[in-house]
């Protein structure tokens, strides 16, 4: 039985990104997310086995659970508002219980899944395992993703009977293309959230391997990461990047580093430029244009949307400061105070946001902004401080350890970093990152420690 879940939970985390299929409609939001059948199956057999552990005395897992006891008690006290509540055929109670048990699934047990799993593991097993089962997923990604790239963006048609391939692979279908690859994701912002999350595993290569291989992960991870086209991830990675290296390495040794990374990056992209210099440089223009936010504000829909609906649940804020609106409820508020100039020639709003004959809710955008709304300053002020505590303690272990110890720590420093930015760009806590790197911290504390590694 041992041997099973260890199998499910590899498989788990292999494909947890992926998400470019249709599953069965009753899962709601969790449908298209091939990992949680596999979270969901080995968390069974470990419960029904009796070997799921809850580290109840963990101090990050205790900020986990207030936050949501707040979060049930907050929409307690506006149980008046919730159950008037009505917007997409859904009322308040209905939204506000799928929207828990979603929160739940995820923190609670997906986290005790992954915690469990690790606690019996070495931290050579850890190190070892999940790196290479990241690994491999990610070398699939990157080869689905050359394809995509090749048909989509350069415009190569043969290439599209060599995806169709990869269509019989489980989880994945490929039939939406643009000028934005997303390789296993449903769409390009969900990639970029797989490799924010994977990163810091890829660029521990380079400090634990030797010979030219050791930068190759990174250079998959930069590569689907350009060609992606979000802006939000390219500049997370590069930012965690930066934060990776520079932790770890002398100020002098950064300047040599970067001196020759330039002088390899000009070689390359001299070679490129020299067999497809045309459609390199509109692909680097077009990059270069989507990093002008003031710019793309004006002339951009989705950006119009997504600044809209931010400054929208900003407002409902305002209006309920302390306690919010009641968790999963800011879509009932904020639909009413949509800004103009979000909602100037913008279809979105009419023909998705606004329209209850689509039952999807509208999205917030940003994780941080719709706390303030649902769970007012205090829900936003227990987040705040389960960021702040778990940046600290990653930094605390990485100056008072060394070895793999420190590896990993290293590994969640760059992950939770860059999984806490990006939660600025997406409203949802359906981010398997965060509450693995959750678990995984938990679990370098652990009292065992000593004599397991």
């Amino acid at each position: 039985m041992n041997k099973i879940i260890n199998i499910i939970f590899y498989l788990g985390l292999f494909f947890f990104a992926f998400n470019s299929f249709e599953g069965p409609t009753f899962l709601g939001e969790f449908k298209d997310e091939a990992g949680v059948y596999f979270f969901v199956s080995g968390f069974l057999l470990l419960f029904f086995n009796q070997k799921i552990f809850f580290p109840i005395k963990s101090h990050e897992f205790q900020i986990v659970l207030i936050f949501l006891g707040w979060c049930f008690l907050c929409t307690l006290l506006n149980i008046a508002e919730v159950s008037q509540n009505y917007f997409k055929h859904t009322y308040g109670i209905n939204r506000f219980i799928r929207q828990y048990f979603s929160i739940c699934l995820s923190s609670v047990l997906f986290f005790l899944f992954f915690y469990s799993m690790l606690k019996k593991m070495s931290l050579s097993e850890i190190f070892i395992n999940v790196r290479r089962v990241f690994l491999f997923s990610l070398i699939f990604a990157f080869i689905l993703g050359f394809f995509e790239t090749l048909y989509s963006i350069f415009g190569i048609g043969q290439i599209k009977k060599v995806i169709d391939v990869f269509n019989l692979f489980p989880f994945v279908e490929k039939d939406v293309f643009n000028d934005r690859i997303s390789s296993i994701g449903n769409e390009p912002p969900l990639l970029a959230i797989y490799l924010i999350t994977i990163s810091g595993w890829m660029f521990s290569y380079i400090i634990t391997n030797k010979g030219w291989l050791k930068y190759l992960p990174t250079i998959l991870v930069l590569f689907l990461t350009y060609f992606c086209g979000s802006r939000t991830g390219l500049i997370v990675i590069l930012f965690q990047m930066i934060l990776f290296f520079a932790t770890i390495t002398p100020t002098q040794k950064i300047i040599d580093i970067s001196k020759k990374v330039v002088l390899y990056i000009t070689i390359l992209v001299g070679l490129v430029i020299v067999f497809n210099g045309d459609k390199i440089v509109k692909s680097v223009e077009k990059k270069l244009e989507s990093l002008d936010f003031k710019g793309n504000l004006e002339k951009s829909i989705s950006n119009q949307s997504r600044f809209g609906m931010q400054y929208a649940t900003l407002e409902v804020f305002k209006e309920h400061p302390i306690v919010g609106v009641g968790f999963g409820q800011q879509s009932y508020y904020s639909r009413h105070k949509y800004p103009r100039w979000a909602k100037k020639n913008n279809y979105e709003f009419k023909l998705l946001y606004e329209n209850n004959a689509v039952k999807a809710f509208p999205p917030g955008y940003n994780i941080y902004t719709r706390i303030m709304a649902e769970t007012g300053l205090i829900g936003l002020l227990i987040i705040l401080y389960m960021i702040y505590y778990t940046l600290r303690k990653v930094r605390k272990i990485i100056k008072n350890s060394d070895g793999l110890k420190t590896n990993l720590s290293l590994i969640l420093l760059t992950s939770f970093a860059g999984l806490y930015i990006n939660w600025l760009q997406i409203d949802s806590f359906k981010i398997f990152g965060i509450w693995f790197s959750l678990a995984l911290l938990i679990r370098l504390q652990s009292k065992e420690l000593d004599a397991t590694t």
